[in-house]
Order: structure tokens, then C-alpha cells, then sequence
């Protein structure tokens, strides 16, 4: 009977052990801290990159020149497909809105919805032609034309041995004119990780 009973007691206890070591604790913390737990791409990543590579967009030749020859007009531009070929699953949508959001925050700029969110924009303004009033239905061909296109991708080079690793990450985007299909503007940005376990 005595047995029973440290038995009992010692399994009482080690599931006590066993819940408390398992108990999780979340703490939120400031966007803008940079947390790298893993050592994979991350939303600090995405940020600053985003933000160095669109000011060195637009801080190069193409934009005072368009704007000089076509009498200060801002120049539209859409941001297309940046495709993610890293190792590892990267929201590449993340890094497009973080690129589109430092556009439009710069205001050098004017910016035009692609892909899905324009097809949803289309659908839309069918939809009025059939369902809204006459003065209040937004009528198809009146679009911003964009004079750019902005594409890219997302690298990634892995080398790793035992319990060390280094992560390369290298982000390629180009500007090119739609028009012409002239590339105005070519940039990358490359991060480096020293991973150790």
C-alpha cells in the first residue's frame, strides 16, 4: 500500500514538472526589434531590405530623368511578381508590401495595383456596370497605365556543417520600362547569417 502511494506521488509530481516545463510565455514585443530566433528570412529582413532597395531605386539616374521629360510628372510603377527561390518558404507577398509601402511613403512615386488585387478592381467595376447608379459607376478603360514595372526574386545559399551554419540570402530586383522594356535599374542586397546550435 505504501508503494502505491509513493507512486502516485512521484507521478503527480513528474507531470507537474512536465506541464511547467512545457508551459509557453508570449510576450509582444515592438515590430521594429529585430528578433532572429532561427536564423531564417524574417520580417526585419523583409523590412530592410525593402527599404534600402527602394531608396536606391529612388535615388538613381531614371527618376530625375523622367521627370525631366515629362515636365515633372510622377512616374507610375507596379510592382510584379518577386519570386521566392530561396531554400526555405519565404511570403514573398510580405517583402511586396513592404517595397509598395516605401514607395508610396516616399511620394516620388505613384503606384498602381497588379496582379490579383487589380483582377479583384476589375471584377468590381463590372460588377457596377450591371448593379450601381449611372453617377456613381466607375467606368473600365480609365486606369493608370504604369510606366515601370518592378521584378525580382529571392536567393539563398546554405553552407553547413555539424552544428554550424551560414545562411545567404541574396534579393535581386530590376525596373524595367514598359514601354520600351528598357531595365533602368538594376539592384540587389545580400544578408549573410552565422547560424550556431
Amino acid at each position: 500500500m505504501q508503494f502505491k502511494k509513493i507512486i502516485t506521488l512521484v507521478a503527480i509530481a513528474a507531470s507537474g514538472i512536465m506541464i511547467s516545463s512545457c508551459s509557453r510565455q508570449v510576450t509582444r514585443v515592438n515590430p521594429d526589434q529585430t528578433i532572429d530566433i532561427s536564423g531564417n528570412w524574417n520580417n526585419t529582413d523583409s523590412r530592410l531590405v525593402a527599404q534600402e532597395m527602394t531608396q536606391s531605386i529612388l535615388g538613381s539616374k531614371w527618376l530625375p530623368e523622367f521627370l525631366e521629360s515629362h515636365a515633372g510628372k510622377k512616374p507610375v510603377v507596379i510592382v510584379g511578381m518577386v519570386t521566392n527561390k530561396s531554400h526555405e518558404h519565404i511570403d514573398a507577398e510580405t517583402f511586396v508590401k513592404d517595397v509598395e509601402q516605401a514607395f508610396i511613403q516616399s511620394g516620388r512615386v505613384r503606384l498602381v495595383q497588379g496582379g490579383k488585387k487589380r483582377e479583384e478592381l476589375r471584377a468590381e467595376k463590372a460588377d457596377q456596370q450591371d448593379n450601381a447608379s449611372v453617377s456613381t459607376m466607375k467606368k473600365f478603360g480609365l486606369e493608370n497605365g504604369a510606366d515601370y514595372i518592378l521584378q525580382g526574386s529571392i536567393n539563398s545559399i546554405v553552407d553547413s556543417h555539424k552544428r554550424q551554419k551560414v545562411v545567404y540570402y541574396q534579393v535581386n530586383l530590376e525596373l524595367t520600362n514598359i514601354q520600351t522594356n528598357e531595365v533602368v535599374w538594376i539592384g540587389d542586397k545580400k544578408i549573410t547569417k552565422y547560424v550556431k546550435n
